[in-house]
């Protein structure tokens, strides 16, 4: 992004930075090999962050690691203690600093005006281009592919070598979709967005922006998201839109942060000099416009036929009032029922026709993921199709909730999922889900990052998509925060767990926000950067 400059994105501490063995095979896989034994412990990086463990339970700095694309902070000084070499022993020649721990510490200087890194040194970030490039040729995974081209791409961009910073990000961003990981996603995404936005292709760089940053990432993260998103509205004129961001990012930050308060202020200076100038700009766009966003046609009953329509975004008819009942359109499509059928039919949005009410079908559900599920007697043998009737899941649930990111939660006896391809992916064994998050919502099911609150013998646990029991169930109160798992006793009294499921904070805190801050606290020790 133009205005915003910093070093890479991150991934969580967890992942070891060195590459695995090498393989000619350096294809997106669509199953990410895992690390191999003996993988170095992961250290600090442009891809993570790691809490100082001052006070902290054991196994925190890797359980709170997480990605942030936040500017740098200190350049490394110079040779330690190279006076104290005997004279007459020739020098030693050091090795070669891993280019990913050089970007971490890299200190980066910003140009007022247009808020982009200041090079002082091409021939440096161009080695270190070339290091990322050595340690990119051998790794074969899917999760150091994305990370590596994603940091080389953040090279490219401040050396102005657009197209190859272009061709990086979305190569990496085809292997972080590979890893289905959110908050790898989320990083390539962002670094995608802002080579986009220095290439001036705006409409696409905001709406990736406004995709990566997801309530379910790290606050940290989602400031610099914000931070990101305000400098590429700055570079278009749109100043009103681009405080709101700096705003929003000093909010999400909460914890003293003065690099981003710094930053901010620069920002805040260069909008002001642009405003004196030429005013505030445009009008702040809505989510769905940065999103670009497809509104199609919503439900209208007509008073005079006494039938339901649908109307487009202008509030003209678009489809003619003729259905006794209407659902909203979903997937591009919605199923509707004629005053003469007791069963449903389903229309594109045009109206034509795709699945007939002959197909017999009492009860159904929207699609999501291009699946839905149907039933025939409308009170359960739950099938899943698809747009053209095709019955990709056979009957046989009691229950279903609608697919999200290829997983639905099922119930045949006891609660747990299937894939898209009806595969069981968790055992229906679970009295139900109660996946709640510290923003407040309800997720029916699974995150976006794949996690899920399941509930046994009254007590709550935490699983994943794959079905692994990452927190088995024996807490009476369990909620999802960004980096943790809160955990409460039911007695008002509340702690956390890391994302391995061990101990991380006392259950000694009479609230969730107690607990919430405390790990604000730790993470606040370390120093992110891009």
């Amino acid at each position: 992004m133009p205005p915003a400059t910093t070093p890479p994105l991150s991934t969580p501490a967890s992942e070891p930075v060195s590459a695995p063995p090498a393989t000619p095979d350096q294809r997106v896989s669509a199953h990410p090999a895992d690390a191999a034994p003996g993988s170095p412990v992961a250290e600090a990086s442009p891809d993570t962050v790691l809490p100082v463990p001052d006070g902290a339970a054991a196994g925190a700095a890797t359980a709170l690691g997480a990605p942030t694309m936040l500017a740098p902070i200190v350049r490394p000084g110079g040779p330690e203690n190279a006076s104290s070499a005997p004279p007459e022993a020739a020098p030693a020649e050091p090795p070669a600093a891993d280019p990913e721990q050089v970007l971490s510490s890299y200190q980066w200087r910003f140009h007022h005006e247009t808020l982009r890194e200041l090079v002082e040194d091409p021939d440096e970030l161009r080695a270190i281009r070339d290091r990322l490039t050595e340690k990119l040729e051998p790794a074969t995974d899917n999760r150091t592919r994305a990370r590596l081209l994603s940091l080389r791409a953040v090279v490219s961009r401040i050396l102005g070598d657009l197209g190859k910073a272009h061709a990086d990000g979305k190569l990496a961003l085809a292997h972080a979709e590979a890893t289905g990981e959110l908050r790898r996603i989320a990083i390539a995404q962002a670094r995608l967005a802002h080579v986009l936005q220095w290439r001036g292709d705006f409409a696409e760089a905001d709406q990736l922006f406004a995709e990566a940053n997801s309530s379910e990432l790290p606050d940290r993260l989602r400031a610099t998201m914000h931070e990101h998103a305000g400098r590429s509205c700055y570079d278009q004129g749109r100043y009103i839109e681009a405080c709101n961001h700096f705003e929003r990012a000093l909010e999400l930050r909460k914890v003293e942060d003065p690099d981003l308060i710094a930053r901010t202020e620069l920002a805040l200076d260069a909008v002001l000099t642009k405003v004196a100038q030429g005013g505030w700009g445009p009008y702040p766009r809505s989510s769905d416009e940065i999103l670009q966003l497809h509104r199609p046609p919503v439900p209208r009953f007509s008073e005079r036929v006494q039938r339901w329509g649908y109307a487009d975004t202008e509030g003209e008819l678009a489809i003619a009032p003729s259905y006794a009942d209407a659902q909203p359109f979903r997937d591009g499509v919605a199923w509707v029922r004629r005053p003469e059928a007791d069963t449903w039919e389903l229309i594109d949005e045009t109206g034509e026709l795709l699945i007939g009410a002959s197909a017999g079908y009492l009860g159904v559900g929207s699609f999501s993921d291009g699946l839905a599920w149907v039933s025939r007697d409308g009170a359960g043998s739950w099938l899943a199709i698809d747009k053209t009737n095709k019955v990709v899941i056979p009957a046989g649930f009691e229950d279903v909730r609608p697919f999200r990111r290829g997983v639905a939660a099922v119930r045949r006896g006891g609660w747990g999922a299937v894939d898209k391809s009806g595969r069981v992916v968790l055992p229906t064994r679970y009295a139900g889900f109660t996946t709640a998050l510290t923003d407040g919502r309800y997720v029916d099911g699974f995150t976006d990052e794949g996690l899920a609150i399941v509930e046994a013998g009254g007590r709550k646990g935490v699983v994943d998509r794959g079905g692994r029991v990452i927190v088995p169930p024996a807490h009476p109160a369990l909620v999802i925060h960004p980096v943790a798992f809160l955990i409460g006793n039911g007695a008002g009294q509340w702690g956390a767990l890391d994302r391995r499921g061990e101990p991380l904070i006392d259950m000694a805190h009479p609230s969730r926000a107690d607990v919430m801050d405390e790990i604000d606290r730790l993470l606040a020790d370390t120093k992110p950067v891009l």
